[in-house]
């Protein structure tokens, strides 16, 4: 059986992508490593709905608290890239995604993947393109799932289970 590490952007976006891969021979871990999420109030209601769906699911899941959103503003030395939507979204994409694939490789996972590719409001195959790159620079598989088939009935699973439904992507930029 494989082992995969599963990176978690939300848990209303985990539902279909845990039940999903719940379908193949695979080993399941959860990683949440989000240090883009503003203001900590929004981080920490995301937080506790993401420990709901552990306890209830039983999901194995490694937590990356690393919420220093000051440090994540400034990881690009020319800084952020304000005025361009994509060029922002997918520079946070990289620092978490990087995580991901460099956690993986350290723990001796087998593959990872992303609960990025639910959401229908981010760019997909950027997302597929950057994993299938950092797949090979830290020689570890990704696994690639479209999870976006699933939207609908994702929703309806974190209504059953009563998780907090955000309203945003979770970045300051997005808030507004």
């Amino acid at each position: 059986m494989k082992k995969i590490l599963l990176h978690i952007c939300c848990a209303p976006c985990l539902c279909y992508s845990h039940q999903a891969l719940q379908e193949n021979d695979l080993d399941i871990t959860g990683f949440w490593c989000n240090p883009n999420i503003h203001p900590l109030t929004e981080y920490n209601k995301r937080l506790d709905a993401l420990h709901a769906y552990q306890t209830i699911t039983k999901l194995d899941i490694i937590y990356d608290k690393d919420h220093n959103i000051n440090a994540w503003l400034t990881r690009t030395k020319k800084g952020w890239p304000l005025k361009d939507k994509k060029k922002r979204c997918l520079l946070c994409y990289k620092i978490r995604l990087e995580k991901a694939a460099c956690m993986a490789q350290d723990k001796g996972f087998d593959l990872f993947t992303t609960t990025l590719l639910y959401s229908k409001y981010q760019f997909h195959d950027e997302i597929k393109t950057m994993c299938e790159d950092l797949s090979k620079r830290y020689r570890i598989g990704f696994l690639y799932k479209d999870f976006r088939k699933g939207w609908k009935e994702g929703i309806e699973i974190s209504k059953k289970m009563n998780l907090y439904r955000q309203r945003y992507c979770g970045c300051i930029f997005s808030m507004r």
